[in-house]
C-alpha cells in the first residue's frame, strides 16, 4: 500500500534522527540540542593578532587566533582573501591555538571565520575582516606568451619572469600561483627552462579548436626573501586544426595531416651528408614570403664549395639557427631522390607555397629517417615535444626537481638562414 506524502515526511525524519543520535525534536523544535540552534558569537573567547580597526596586518608576520578563559576550544579556521586565495594553517591538538603556515600576501583583504565548542558542546563564531599592508617595492611580474592569437596544436605557451627565481620551494610558489585554464580540459604542465622562463604543453598535443586563458594569482604572495609577486596580465589564445607535417629523409618525401586526415604529399630534398637535417619534432617559428639566405650566417666560409647567397621564397621557419621549409627551385631534380640541401627541407615553389599557406605558427613538422642528430628541447626553438612526459614532468617544481635537465643550452641561437 502506498503511503500519504504526510507519512513519507514522518519516516525521512525517523531516518535523520537516527543518524544524528539525538532526540525526536531534531525535526520540531530546536530548543533540544545546541546543533540545531544558531552558534553563538564567539567573540569573548578568541584573540587574534591582527590589528584592529583600519590599520594594516604585517604581511611578513604569521596569522595567530588564540583561545581565552580555558572554556572553549577551536574547531576550525578558514581565511580566504578577496581573489580566493586560502591561508593554509595548523591548529594544535588541544584546539587553543591556530596559526597560519603560509606567507600571507601584501595588500589583500582577508575573511577570517572561526568556529568554536564550549565545554557544553555548543557551536560559536566569529568573523574577522582584516587587511594586509605593503611589503616593500620588489616584484615579481610575469609575462605570458605567445602573442594573443591563434596557434597551432603544437605550440608550447610561456612565462617570463622578471626577477630570477632559483631554489625549488620558490619555484614552487611561482608554478603555484600560474594558472591555466583551457577548453576542453587537457592535463598539462610547466618546466623551469631556466631560472626566469617556464614553458607549459600538455600530455599530447592541444585539441584541435580549443581555447586557453593564462593567468597569474602571484600578486602580494611571498615568493623568496624581500620578493613578492606582482600584478600580471593575463592572456586568452586560440588553437586551430591538427596539422602534422612528417618529413621522411630517407624516403625523400613529406606528408601533410589535417586532423588526422593526410591532405598533402610532397616530394622533398634534406641535409646532405655533413649537413644533416636534424630529426624530432619542431614547431613552427613563423612565416616569411621572402628570406635572404647567405653561407656565411651558418659558418660556411665565402669563396668555398658549398658557399652560397640566394633569394628564397614561402619560406617556413622551424629552428632559431636557420632551419626552414622553403622553395627550392635548383634543386627541384633531386626532390624525391636525392638529399642535397645545407639542412633546409626544400620543395618547388609551388608545393612550397601550397604548404605556407596551409600552416601556421605551432603546427607541427617532425623530421625522420635522417642522419642528423635529435632537435634539443629549448636552446634552437620549441623542441619541447622531444622530451617524454615522464621528462617533461621532471622540470616541474610540483611534480619533479624543477631544473632544466635537459640537453642542450638554454639561450636560443638565433643565427641566420641556410638553405
Amino acid at each position: 500500500m502506498s503511503h500519504s506524502p504526510r507519512t513519507r515526511t514522518v519516516l525521512s525524519c525517523t531516518v535523520l534522527v537516527a543518524a544524528l543520535g539525538v532526540g525526536a525534536t531534531a525535526c520540531g523544535d530546536s530548543g533540544g540540542h545546541p546543533l540545531a540552534g544558531r552558534p553563538y558569537d564567539a567573540a569573548g573567547q578568541v584573540a587574534f593578532n591582527a590589528p584592529s580597526g583600519s590599520k594594516e596586518a604585517d604581511p611578513d608576520k604569521p596569522l595567530e587566533i588564540v583561545t581565552k578563559g580555558g572554556e572553549s576550544r577551536i574547531t576550525d579556521v578558514s581565511a580566504t582573501d578577496s581573489l580566493g586565495r586560502h591561508l593554509a594553517g595548523a591548529l594544535s591538538a588541544d584546539g587553543a591555538r591556530w596559526h597560519s603556515t603560509s606567507p600571507l600576501a601584501a595588500n589583500a583583504q582577508y575573511t577570517v571565520r572561526v568556529s568554536t565548542e564550549n565545554s557544553d558542546g555548543d557551536p560559536g563564531r566569529k568573523t574577522l575582516q582584516m587587511r594586509t599592508g605593503d611589503a616593500g617595492k620588489k616584484r615579481l611580474k610575469v609575462s605570458f606568451g605567445p602573442e594573443k592569437g591563434t596557434y597551432g596544436v603544437g605550440q608550447p605557451l610561456t612565462a617570463t619572469l622578471s626577477a630570477p627565481v632559483k631554489d625549488k620551494a620558490s619555484r614552487a610558489v611561482v608554478e603555484r600561483s600560474l594558472q591555466v585554464e583551457s577548453s576542453p580540459a587537457v592535463q598539462g604542465s610547466w618546466y623551469w627552462v631556466d631560472s626566469k622562463n617556464l614553458h607549459y604543453r600538455p600530455k599530447t598535443y592541444w585539441p584541435a579548436r580549443s581555447k586557453v586563458r593564462l593567468s597569474s594569482n602571484l600578486d602580494g604572495v611571498k615568493v623568496t626573501g624581500d620578493l613578492r609577486g606582482g600584478p600580471s596580465a593575463p592572456l586568452t589564445l586560440s588553437f586551430g586544426d591538427r596539422i602534422e607535417a612528417v618529413v621522411d629523409s630517407a624516403n625523400h618525401d613529406m606528408t601533410v595531416r589535417r586532423n588526422g586526415k593526410v591532405v598533402e604529399s610532397f616530394p622533398v630534398t634534406t641535409g646532405k651528408p655533413g649537413f644533416d637535417t636534424r630529426n624530432g619534432i619542431k614547431v613552427i617559428l613563423g612565416k616569411e614570403s621572402f628570406v635572404r639566405m647567405r653561407s656565411g650566417s651558418v659558418g660556411i666560409a665565402a669563396g668555398s664549395s658549398e658557399s652560397y647567397d640566394l633569394p628564397v621564397y614561402w619560406a617556413t621557419r622551424v629552428t632559431w639557427s636557420g632551419e626552414y621549409v622553403h622553395a627550392a627551385p635548383w634543386s627541384v631534380g633531386s626532390q624525391g631522390s636525392a638529399n642535397t640541401s645545407h639542412g633546409c627541407v626544400g620543395m618547388s615553389t609551388e608545393n612550397a607555397h601550397r604548404f605556407f599557406d596551409t600552416v601556421q605558427r605551432g603546427d607541427i613538422v617532425e623530421v625522420v629517417g635522417s642522419d642528423g642528430e635529435r632537435m634539443t628541447p629549448f636552446d634552437n626553438g620549441f623542441g619541447d615535444w622531444n622530451l617524454s612526459w615522464k621528462k617533461w614532468q621532471e622540470g616541474s617544481a610540483l611534480r619533479g626537481s624543477g631544473h632544466n635537465t635537459a640537453p642542450g643550452a638554454v639561450e636560443p641561437a638565433r643565427l641566420r638562414p641556410g638553405v
